[in-house]
């Protein structure tokens, strides 16, 4: 079956009709439109006969009661005046029905519906009124008329509206009744709360709770965001002050029986900003309250509420400098009619890959990921904006080596972007085999695809954390980098040979799992901002930085013929303290640092560096010929020997060895420094037995 061939909603009429996808039938675009003009059921019209008699009845009686207190009817006889009467009512309460009076939903009624029904009583009684003036008895009245049209109007605006409210008291006892009784307690236990919003959204609240049959929360006050003595109660629940009243609020409905387990704030954007919303959570979590923070959808709809968390924090404010822009021509004229593979193309790297290839025209985009949801997720809104592009999408394992073998055997990439990989340094570190098998294993495989199915180039997605790591991620990550090197110092005499370039940054702003999201989501639920060392710092960039670099570098590299073995590494500018970045979110949320939010130091992870750097101690730098770019070049490991190496470290995490992983992945990053190269090379000689020793020494 497959879920995505169709995109359901249910049906809003509740009538157990077909879902609906994007390709509408005609015919039921035609019953839709067919919809208002449906005819009444016999229940409904047995229902509206019934409202017509009694605004007849009513329109009758308060006619009597109007001419009796002034003098009486002028009619001689009964029959006179009950045909007057009758006739009087008839008029009026046809001109209700072509006025649409009854085609209104007086369920709920409110001031405007008041002033409409007295604007209709009005206008159908002169009618009636005109209509009648032809009986002389009526002529014969005068002036002493026009007191008695102006009590009839006032007595039957009030009893038809008197009529609609008692129909509106009766629903309302009658939903309280069923929501009292038996059937909201299978749902779960009823939380009483206090509610903070503004006195509009704070009625609408109380309505819903008192009403909805599946409500299991029961308001027991209600703080406005500012002050107001005039208003005691909404809905018949106390107004006990201001936001800043929670403690005297609670404290006061304790006294009175009532324990408050719940804090409600509608988190509209207009009347509470964010530094009002923090100290409420704040204040609720010292009371030992739950707080629920709902956004109100009427604001939204408005478009008239602030929500400044909503908006895009500003790059330059965060990385301290402004966002590169690198020439995409050479990206043109390299990708542009070719197919270009994506690994891990759900992922925050890999999905901008996906999107900014497709910008330049591929032949064919092939999207390789492990998850049908992240799949999925992109490739939809791909199509969505890439309508004429063609898309191949793929749930391969790069670790499955036959996989990836029918993967490139079925579309023939010329261009190939491995940005799958394991990339949080404390799940890594605590499950260095996966992470050797992903960063590894699965780049071997890649490389080795490309090589055997004479693919143009591969681009290796680097991380600044492979320099000098301390950790399992940093070190599978290095071996992957040295391995690709490897491969590509291979084709040094045939220009034929496919290219394999390592591109290098840090920390991407925004990527799943990194320390913005965590940062906002910590605002957002008005939580200390938690950062592992006061001194703690990382090179940052924005995630089309990122793929800029990947793309600009690889295509420049080919164009021009660059020296093979070369990593590239974005300039970044300098390093920003992670305490600092903090600091820098909590002002841009309105906030004062240490005063609204504090921030916490809960220690270095496991695995995780002090401080990151871009440039191995063993590796030159050098200026690139790209704006912006900078090249990376180390002594390589003789591929021989980093591939015995790999087929080692394949068994050992095969086994689950999670510390020899660690132990030879580290030895193998350790080598082209040279610092300890004869015990490396012991170490690397008893785990692979095999190697010959001339080309351990080549």
């Amino acid at each position: 079956m497959n879920e995505s061939a169709h995109s359901f909603s249910p049906d809003p009429a509740g009538s157990g009709g077909e879902a609906h996808n994007d390709n509408t039938d005609p015919g039921m675009e035609s019953h839709a439109r067919d919809l208002p003009e449906r005819s009444f059921t016999f229940r409904q019209l047995i229902r509206l006969a019934a409202v017509f008699l009694m605004d007849f009845t009513a329109v009758a009686l308060t006619l009597c009661v109007a001419f009796l207190l002034k003098q009486g009817f002028p009619f001689g006889d009964f029959l006179s005046t009950a045909g007057f009467v009758i006739g009087f009512a008839a008029i009026a309460s046809a001109c209700f029905v072509l006025s649409g009076l009854y085609s209104r939903s007086w369920r709920f009624v409110n001031f405007s519906h008041s002033v409409y029904l007295g604007a209709v009583v009005l206008a159908s009684l002169a009618l009636a009124w005109a209509v009648t003036l032809f009986l002389p008895a009526l002529r014969a009245m005068g002036s002493e008329l026009i007191p008695v049209t102006i009590v009839h109007w006032a007595l039957a605006t009030v009893s038809l509206l008197g009529m609609r409210m008692a129909r509106r008291a009766y629903c309302e006892w009658r939903d309280r009744r069923q929501v009292h009784g038996t059937g909201r307690s299978l749902a779960g236990p009823v939380r009483t709360a206090i509610v903070i919003a503004s006195s509009q959204w704070a009625r609408v609240s109380i309505d819903m709770a008192n009403t909805q049959e599946t409500s299991l929360v029961r308001i027991a006050g209600v703080l406005l965001p500012q002050r107001d003595h005039t208003l005691r109660s909404i809905n018949n629940v106390p107004v006990l002050g201001s936001q800043h009243d929670l403690a005297q609020a609670v404290d006061l409905l304790s006294r009175q029986g009532i324990t408050i387990e719940h804090v409600v704030v509608c988190d509209d954007g207009t009347y509470l900003g964010n530094r009002d919303i923090t100290q409420i959570i704040h204040m609720g979590r010292e009371l030992g309250l739950e707080v629920s923070r709902v956004h109100d959808p009427l604001a939204q709809l408005l478009q008239h509420s602030s929500h400044r968390e909503h908006k895009k924090v500003p790059v330059e404010a965060l990385l301290g400098r402004s966002e590169c822009d690198l020439d995409s021509q050479a990206v043109l004229r390299q990708v542009a009619g070719s197919v270009a593979l994506v690994t891990g193309a759900g992922g925050t790297i890999g999905s901008e890959l996906c999107w900014q290839i497709a910008g330049v025209e591929p032949a064919k985009l092939v999207l390789v990921d492990n998850s049908e949801f992240n799949l999925y997720t992109i490739e939809a809104k791909l199509r969505e904006s890439f309508p004429d592009l063609d898309i191949a999408p793929e749930i391969v394992d790069v670790r499955d080596k036959a996989s990836v073998n029918r993967l490139f055997s079925k579309h023939s990439p010329s261009m190939v972007y491995h940005a799958a990989a394991l990339k949080h340094v404390p799940i890594v570190e605590g499950n260095a085999c996966a992470g050797a098998m992903t960063n590894i294993i699965g780049t071997r495989n890649i490389a080795d695809a490309v090589c055997e199915y004479s693919a143009k180039a591969m681009v290796q997605v680097s991380s600044d954390k492979a320099v000098n790591p301390i950790g399992a991620m940093g070190a599978t990550k290095r071996v992957g980098e040295l391995y690709s090197q490897a491969l590509d110092l291979c084709g040094v005499d045939d220009p034929d040979a496919p290219r394999f370039m390592t591109v290098r940054f840090g920390n991407v702003l925004g990527s799943s799992g990194s320390i913005v999201p965590l940062f906002e989501r910590q605002l957002k639920e008005g939580r200390p901002l938690t950062v592992t060392h006061p001194d703690i710092e990382r090179y940052f960039m924005t995630v089309r930085e990122a793929v800029q670099l990947i793309l600009q570098s690889s295509s420049a590299a080919l164009e021009q013929e660059t020296r093979r073995g070369s990593i590239f590494v974005l300039d970044m500018g300098d390093p920003v303290r992670i305490v600092d970045l903090a600091r820098r979110m909590i002002t841009l949320y309105g906030l004062e640092p240490e005063v609204d939010v504090p921030i916490e130091f809960v220690g270095l992870r496991p695995g995780e560096k002090l401080y990151e750097e871009l440039f191995d101690g063993c590796e030159e730098r050098l200026p690139s010929e790209i704006s912006g770019i900078f090249e990376a070049r180390s002594r390589p490991i003789p591929l021989p020997l980093i591939s015995m190496a790999i087929d080692r470290l394949n068994d050992l995490a095969a086994e689950g060895e999670d510390e020899d992983v660690k132990h030879l992945s580290h030895s193998i990053a350790r080598y082209p420094a040279g610092d300890d190269k004869a015990g490396i090379l012991a170490l690397i000689l008893n785990l692979t037995p095999s190697i010959p020793q001339d080309q351990l020494h080549h």
